[in-house]
């Protein structure tokens, strides 16, 4: 994924590093995309990640979705 992506509007991919309850901002933009979905995810709105596996999802369905399938490939 280039960290130079632009969505509407102009918008940079911003990327994060990811940390239980938290995130740091690494390279500064707008939105980062969901790991499963690919679609972007404003940061201020960001709610759902991993910090084992660095990935934001864009909707708590589709964390627990990814959590689960993680575990089945006993990649958690």
């Amino acid at each position: 994924m280039n960290i130079q992506s632009r969505i509407d509007g102009g918008a940079r991919e911003a990327t994060l590093r990811f940390l239980p309850g938290d995130y740091v901002i690494v390279t500064p933009g707008s939105f980062v995309r969901c790991a499963v979905t690919g679609k972007p995810i404003p940061v201020e709105d960001l709610r759902y990640w991993s910090a084992e596996m660095q990935e934001a999802y864009a909707s708590p369905d589709i964390a627990f979705a990814r959590h689960e399938q993680l575990k089945a490939e006993g990649k958690l």
